[in-house]
């Protein structure tokens, strides 16, 4: 289990809800990876609209949190104001606070994202900042008030995986006691597991599920992956070696000429 601003979890799994072919592939993939939070855009739906009364009803059958976030936002007020809208729409004070800086890579604006971040947590906002590997941004961050760090493995919808793997060793052993989950750019379950024997403590998939040419099966496999990795790192890993290392002991055995 984890807790994310006070509540406690027992999936490590969440799913974003964009690009699934159809919301009953979408609610069949939820219920197949066991997930407990669920992102959205409130650019895509809204809560006073058919679509949006439709989404809830969905999220309320299955029962799953929402997490809203602020994706397509570049600037600080624009960021600001989609939480505030996010906040009356579904009533929540959770947000995945995006900000971003850079159109190729979607790359987040980490001064802008640190800014945005204390304006809203004033507000009364528990934010999950979606930020890149850097320890400064991570500790300004949490030093405006942040308890999540939603560090991206890769650009957005990439699928390439964890690309600073370094970075990310790094940014786990600084912040220790701060959950983290690794958001973007994830494309395949072992790159969740990876994440997870790194000692993430959850991961947030959505294209690599939605896109796939079964997003049910796919959403399954991630959750095994994710079980798997978070045992794996429980378990204790054997630390790697630049020699070998015999299973089979040599002292004891019988040599012949």
């Amino acid at each position: 289990m984890m807790q994310l601003y006070g509540v406690t979890l027992e999936s490590r799994l969440m799913i974003g809800t964009a690009r699934f072919p159809s919301p009953a592939v979408l609610r069949q993939a939820i219920e197949a990876a066991r997930a407990e939070v669920v992102t959205v855009s409130l650019r895509r739906e809204s809560g006073a609209e058919r679509s949006g009364q439709a989404f809830w009803s969905l999220i309320r059958e299955l029962g799953v949190r929402v997490l809203p976030n602020t994706a397509g936002c570049r600037t600080v007020k624009e960021a600001v104001t989609t939480a505030c809208m996010a906040r009356e729409l579904f009533g929540t004070t959770w947000i995945k606070l995006e900000v971003i800086g850079e159109d190729d890579t979607l790359q987040p604006d980490v001064f802008g994202l640190v800014e945005a971040a204390r304006v809203l947590i004033a507000q009364g906002f528990e934010v999950f900042p979606y930020t890149t590997e850097d320890l400064v941004v991570a500790d300004k961050l949490i030093a405006a008030g942040c308890r999540v760090l939603m560090p991206w493995g890769a650009p957005i919808g990439s699928g390439r995986g964890l690309n600073n793997v370094f970075g990310l060793r790094a940014l786990r052993a600084h912040f220790a006691d701060v959950p983290l989950v690794i958001d973007a750019g994830i494309g395949v379950p072992s790159h969740a597991m990876q994440a997870m024997e790194l000692g993430y403590d959850a991961v947030l998939i959505n294209t690599a599920i939605a896109q796939a040419r079964d997003p049910v099966a796919m959403a399954a496999a991630f959750a095994k992956a994710v079980e798997a990795g978070r045992a794996a790192r429980e378990a204790g890993p054997m630390e790697p070696r630049d020699m070998a290392s015999p299973s089979t002991p040599v002292l004891g055995r019988a040599f012949f000429t």
